[in-house]
């Protein structure tokens, strides 16, 4: 019997460790994607798209380990729950992947980057949304349950800051037909950063749960 739970505390140990590597390299995808809007490189946009390919693959592979550790294992309690909610974590990981390939993509597709200013203020979007993307995988690392409820508690500062990024894009587009074609690229950019960060968010809840049993409601929104 102590074999078969060394076994099972083994087979998580790794899940989990996996879970959490494949988390750091979704916030070095979106990171990336900042960097490459932020500078208007096209060349190493198609980069960050080819870059997805790796956490599609890391999210078919947790889920299949878990799966057949559900099967094998029938776990029950904690155990089952932290297998249920990697399968979850990581579909929201690849998700926050697909939101920085995107990014990519519209960068590759823009007749000319954004001003500096504007790139800045989306930039500083993005970085807000990446670091608490970072913050809930180190949350999840550490078993940290407090670090996950600050995450989720944040939400409403990524929802304000995106709000004041579309006022400034439409106000532009509004202000000269010139700025209409790369804007709606811009409106695209912005969304998907708040995006990431209702990601994070989702993870945060599920880190929670995962730790606690106990589920977080009513999340803040501003």
């Amino acid at each position: 019997m102590e074999h078969t739970l060394k076994a099972v505390d083994a087979e998580l140990a790794g899940l989990g460790h996996d879970l959490a590597a494949m988390g750091d390299l979704a916030v070095a995808q979106v990171r990336s994607a900042i960097d490459v809007f932020v500078s208007h490189d096209q060349v190493t946009a198609q980069k960050v798209i080819r870059g997805d390919d790796a956490l599609d693959l890391q999210d078919a592979e947790i889920e299949r380990r878990a799966v057949k550790f559900i099967a094998l294992r029938q776990p029950v309690a904690d155990d089952l729950r932290r297998v249920v909610a990697a399968m979850k974590i990581s579909t929201q990981l690849e998700r926050c992947g697909d939101l920085g390939k995107n990014i990519a993509k519209r960068v590759a597709r823009m007749d000319a980057g954004a001003p500096a200013d504007q790139a800045e203020m989306i930039g500083g979007l993005g970085r807000m949304a990446a670091a608490r993307l970072a913050a809930v995988v180190d949350a999840y690392r550490r078993d940290d349950a407090q670090g996950a409820y600050t995450v989720w508690a944040s939400d409403t500062e990524i929802d304000e800051r995106h709000e004041a990024v579309l006022r400034d894009i439409i106000s532009r587009m509004t202000a000269t037909s010139e700025a209409v074609a790369d804007g709606a690229h811009l409106l695209f950019i912005a969304k998907n950063l708040e995006r990431i960060g209702d990601h994070a968010t989702n993870i945060a809840e599920l880190v929670h749960y995962q730790i606690t049993g106990q589920d977080l409601a009513d999340r803040p929104k501003g």
